[in-house]
């Protein structure tokens, strides 16, 4: 539920009230003298025609100026009294600064006016103020190095596989292909491939084949099998069983 606001004529809470009051008399808000100021307080809420509950905030003040008194009055607690006395006074000036602060507002803007600041520009802080342990810094370091390790052109052994093979040459694979077939009279046509090392020596043995038909040298039957014809002349050459110049 809002909470309501009653008036006693002019003041607006009792801190209005008690600022009046010490201006009207005259009297030092940093040295307040609670007893002149008590009386004057409750002469002057005595005329209020409103219910207890309504008057809650005013009694409060009065019942907390009658504490303050009590304890400046009395020998044992004349410290604790004189520390309320500082907390009133606080709370007296704060309430007299906020009063004059919108007395001042009041006076500058029209109601339904808004007063905006306007934004300021604040100059960003790049200094690292947190806490960071030796492990996550080890990690930042390796990732930040892997990146700028991905950025350097791939060294040669990268392509190795892809511009370094063994030349392996057509010529080559005709003599291995006639001295096997020279030794029995068919072989299979898978098992020319039988021997085949890598994809050079695959390619450059099919060519083999192809030539060595082109030529009439040997023949490829209907069964898949791979026939020397007997009217070829013999394979030569030395070192032609390793099939590579």
């Amino acid at each position: 539920m809002e909470k309501l606001t009653y008036r006693l004529e002019q003041f607006e809470g009792p801190l209005d009230l008690l600022l009046f009051l010490i201006s009207k008399h005259k009297l030092n808000i940093y040295d307040i003298e609670i007893s002149r100021l008590l009386d004057q307080y409750l002469a002057s809420i005595e005329g209020m025609d409103l219910d207890m509950e309504s008057a809650s905030e005013f009694l409060e003040m009065a019942s907390r100026l009658v504490q303050i008194k009590s304890a400046v009055l009395l020998p044992r607690h004349e410290e604790e009294g004189e520390q309320m006395k500082r907390e009133l006074t606080g709370q007296l000036l704060e309430y007299q600064a906020c009063r004059e602060a919108a007395a001042l507002l009041a006076a500058r803007y029209r109601p339904g006016e808004h007063f905006v600041r306007a934004p300021l520009e604040l100059e960003p802080d790049k200094a690292f103020t947190g806490a960071i342990e030796a492990n996550q810094l080890l990690m930042a370091y390796l990732a930040a190095l892997g990146k700028a390790r991905r950025r350097l052109p791939p060294p040669a052994e990268a392509f190795s596989g892809i511009v370094r093979h063994r030349v392996v040459s057509v010529g080559s694979r005709i003599i291995h292909i006639l001295k096997r077939l020279y030794r029995r009279e068919a072989l299979s046509y898978g098992r020319l491939f039988d021997d085949a090392s890598d994809r050079s020596e695959l390619v450059a043995t099919f060519l083999a084949v192809l030539e060595l038909v082109k030529s009439g040298r040997i023949e490829v039957r209907e069964d898949g099998e791979v026939a020397f014809c007997r009217s070829a002349p013999a394979p030569s050459g030395r070192g032609a069983e390793n099939g590579e110049e």
